[in-house]
């Protein structure tokens, strides 16, 4: 009878057990948002032209190949070599094919089209036979030796030419970005033979799955060479994560490790890229518009008008992917960009004197400046915040220095700013423009278009609430809430106790909305201040939007920064925001 009982309690806990992978399986699989992204397709048809090796190298390594991709009348261009482009090189991940470089080889063709090939890209990619060195990496060496030649091979193409490249840039998805790294190992590898490397939902920390020693062995070799021989390494290197659509890759192995002397090196979760603002599958990445328009953006941003190349100036890689990838102030990417502004010309000036206003603009036949004089604001108010729905480039909003009016020069602040998908924004601490007398918002001359432009001064602690996070055993039966009564604009919830992997919430944001007949559109961004794994949700209010809480990176110890959630309103709306422990997401953390 006892072991009756006995039997019957290792079998409840078994089946209990089985249940609660089942639920963490689930999340992990199913538990993620939509996939958000945009097909990118190609306009002419793909070609995949093969170079031919030297002799010696195709019969060390005969089943390999490199490639070099086109369309249309540059595919047939490019059959007679030398080339006289900026070389890049694909390399493919596990079971990858080397035919996934058509997306962003496609799309910087239509951009190189669209300057007249003024500049342009040549796209190679490496074909690994779809071998599974995930499961297998006992290849992973000489995949690296074959890249190692491959470089060497691309680089000949050029000879001869006026502004023949001396590097290559390379971008490597899953563990063809691991393979990239490992280049830098090789007894007789340059480092200045690579330019820019940017991998896609690479596991740089850990193998997924270590099943042999040969994997485990080399991730050793590269992790231990990265960080011995950090102040020596000056590849710019930016790593792309997928975020929680990517069950298959982790986004927390993808973070490069952050060394205080290691500061060419770059770590982002797709979801927090400007622009792109979407969670990727593994296999989406290489395809997905967003995240390639991006990519392409920031490469041809990158290239010396003098050498034609992709620049060697550490400090302006860096800048550019900063601007592409991490913050983007809604401006075009200019490596000095002129801080003070010209404000002369045949414009209004109106002077503005109230803490909150609103202007709609629509067909607009003069410019205008709309001037805040700062003084007595700062007398009542800690900051002021700013924000446009016109989304071009040009700059919206400068500072005057001991000006009365009006000033012929002014600060160009629109730096600052932040884009979002529907708005840019910009927040200012008044104590930090001691020197700036009035605040100053452009409104250019517009035909056929309409836009809003709202500005508001207000006490830090009026907009800053604190909302602690429920326990990590209340399994959801409770909840914690905070309401925003005041009509303002942004609101920033600190959502305290909240920095560990296996902590997961639901936290929901029901709108309230009076006398609104036009569709209103809030942004609520949960911001990391620890990582770049920013999250955007965007609800068209009155609504009850649910939004995940969840890491992929744990807080640091001697971090004390507080997670946030950033939300942009409508000061004609009432939110209600809600957080309770979401148990299913808890198990779908301990199990990824």
């Amino acid at each position: 009878m006892f072991l009756h009982s006995v039997n019957l309690w290792n079998l409840a806990f078994y089946v209990f057990m089985v249940f609660m992978a089942t639920l963490g399986l689930w999340d992990v699989f199913f538990g993620f948002e939509e996939n958000k992204c945009s097909m990118s397709y190609m306009f002419e048809y793909p070609e995949y032209q093969k170079i031919e090796l030297p002799k010696k190298l195709a019969k060390r390594y005969p089943a390999y190949e490199l490639y070099l991709y086109g369309e249309g009348s540059y595919a047939e261009e490019h059959k007679i070599l030398p080339l006289t482009g900026i070389p890049v090189l694909f390399l493919p991940g596990n079971a990858g094919s080397y035919k996934q470089v058509r997306s962003i080889g496609s799309i910087a063709l239509r951009k190189a089209e669209d300057i007249d090939f003024k500049y342009h890209f040549d796209f190679f990619s490496v074909n690994f036979n779809e071998e599974l060195v995930a499961l297998y990496g006992g290849s992973l060496q000489k995949q690296t030796k074959f890249v190692h030649e491959c470089i060497k091979t691309i680089l000949k193409l050029y000879k001869g030419q006026e502004f023949a490249p001396k590097s290559v840039a390379i971008i490597g998805h899953s563990m063809g970005g691991l393979v990239a790294r490992a280049l830098l190992t090789l007894k007789n590898f340059k480092q200045d033979l690579i330019n820019l490397l940017i991998t896609q939902a690479t596991p740089h920390v850990a193998p997924v799955m270590p099943l042999d020693r040969f994997i485990t062995d080399f991730y050793m070799t590269v992790n231990n060479y990265w960080i011995l021989n950090a102040r020596h390494i000056n590849l710019t290197t930016l790593s792309v994560a997928g975020g929680f659509r990517d069950y298959q890759v982790r986004s927390g192995l993808t973070f490069l490790p952050k060394l205080s002397h290691h500061t060419s090196a770059l770590s982002v979760v797709s979801s927090a890229v400007p622009k792109t603002w979407v969670s990727t599958d593994h296999l989406s990445i290489v395809w997905c518009k967003q995240l390639q328009l991006t990519t392409i953006r920031a490469f041809f941003d990158l290239i010396d008008a003098d050498t034609k190349q992709i620049t060697q100036n550490s400090k302006k890689k860096l800048s550019v992917l900063n601007h592409h990838f991490i913050r983007h102030p809604a401006k075009h990417f200019e490596e000095n960009p002129s801080i003070i502004s010209d404000l002369t010309g045949t414009s209004m000036w109106v002077p503005v004197k109230v803490s909150r206003w609103t202007y709609v603009a629509y067909n607009e036949s003069d410019k205008i400046y709309f001037t805040f004089p700062l003084a007595n604001h700062r007398k009542i108010y800690t900051h002021v915040y700013c924000q446009s729905t016109m989304l071009d480039t040009n700059s919206w909003i400068f500072g005057c220095i001991n000006s009365t009016s009006m000033c012929r020069q002014g600060v160009d602040l629109s730096w600052k700013a932040e884009l979002l998908p529907t708005i840019k924004s910009l927040t200012l601490r008044l104590q930090d423009y001691p020197s700036l007398s009035h605040l100053v918002v452009y409104v250019p001359s517009i035909h056929g278009s309409k836009f809003v432009v709202d500005c508001e001064f207000f006490k830090k602690e009026t907009r800053s609430i604190q909302l602690p996070v429920t326990h990590l055993f209340s399994f959801g039966l409770s909840s914690r809430k905070v309401v925003l009564n005041t009509s303002g604009l942004y609101y920033n919830i600190e959502l305290l106790n909240f920095g560990q992997i296996y902590q997961a919430f639901k936290i929901n944001v029901i709108s309230k909305c009076s006398g609104v007949k036009e569709e209103i559109t809030s942004i609520y961004k949960l911001h990391i201040p620890w990582s770049y794994e920013d999250s955007l949700t965007i609800a068209q209010v009155p609504s009850n939007t649910e939004i995940s809480l969840k890491l992929h990176i744990a807080q640091p110890e001697n971090d004390s920064h507080v997670a946030l959630l950033k939300m942009y309103t409508s000061s004609d709306c009432q939110y209600e925001v809600t957080v309770k422990t979401s148990f299913s997401q808890i198990l779908g953390q301990v199990i990824a």
